[in-house]
């Protein structure tokens, strides 16, 4: 775990820039510790929550859900766990937008410790808030309870793979009390990760089948999407570069790319996905990437 406690503030809720969609609850916070700012009260959010342990399906569509969110104007709330918080999160920076952590733990420790990357750069494009002092741990009994926080700051929640019996479930539950839309990813019939999506369906949960379909139920027009796809002209940022150069035409283990590029493992894994979304990078064998066309 990182501890770090500069740049931290509080917000209290006689405060009049306290989460005005939290106010509206008798069980929220007295007050809040904040790194960076609070999510924007004339924004569209939507919380995207679901499995740690997530499939390559469902981190494939917890990132684009929220990249694409994000790139039109919707602030993406989650829990900077691993799993589908995580490439939420990297999928709403990536598009440009602003995502919100609430942490299960004072917001001056970084949990998990694989998501360093995010802890640094959430506060620059959003924030990272929590209800626990500075200095508490990440206790088991505390993630449960923050949940009401994420389904509390948004208009929608967003379940992409979640077990039968799933911590996301809670904040489906908070949600559902707290008068919030709820949609949730269809999967595989009899896979253990979509049991509980195929659930929520099945008692009336919309049907998340596209971004377009999120975007009705928030009554925000899509935006044309200008960026040219041919591979050729991609440019690319200086860290895909990076991580690009040390895939070859022959499939590579992570491994071995993790040792040349000299990232964080979960950074880099965010960059494989998004080079792989882009068409320039593709796993033909689990844990194994190659350039496209190799």
């Amino acid at each position: 775990m990182i501890k770090e406690e500069k740049d931290m503030w509080i917000c209290k809720q006689e405060e009049a820039n306290y989460p005005q969609r939290l106010k509206y609850f008798e069980n929220m916070p007295e007050k809040l510790f904040v790194k960076g700012k609070l999510p924007d009260e004339n924004k569209k959010s939507v919380a995207i929550v679901g499995a740690r342990s997530c499939s390559y399906y469902g981190r494939t569509q917890a990132y684009e859900f929220a990249r694409k969110l994000a790139e039109n104007g919707v602030q993406i709330i989650s829990g900077m766990a691993m799993g589908i918080d995580g490439w939420a999160h990297r999928g709403a920076l990536d598009g440009g937008g602003e995502t919100f952590a609430v942490l299960g733990s004072g917001v001056d420790i970084c949990y998990p410790r694989q998501n360093a990357d995010l802890y640094r750069k959430i506060p620059q494009q959003g924030g990272i808030l929590s209800e626990y002092e500075p200095g508490d741990q990440p206790l088991a009994w505390h993630f449960p309870l923050r949940n009401r926080i994420i389904s509390g700051l948004a208009d929608l929640v967003l379940v992409i793979e979640a077990r039968q019996k799933s911590g996301s479930l809670i904040t489906v539950e908070y949600a559902l009390e707290q008068g919030r839309t709820v949609y949730a990813l269809p999967g595989r019939v009899g896979d253990a990760l979509s049991e509980g999506c195929n659930h929520l369906i099945f008692q009336g949960a919309g049907i998340a089948k596209s971004v377009e379909i999120i975007m009705n139920e928030l009554e925000i027009s899509v935006k044309l999407n200008k960026k040219l796809n041919e591979n050729s002209k991609i440019r690319l940022a200086s860290r895909e570069e990076m991580v690009y150069s040390c895939v070859d035409l022959s499939p590579r283990h992570m491994d071995e790319i993790l040792l040349r590029a000299g990232l964080e493992p979960a950074e880099t894994q965010a960059i494989l996905l998004k080079l792989e979304l882009e068409g320039l990078v593709n796993e033909p064998i689990k844990n194994y990437y190659a350039r496209a066309g190799g």
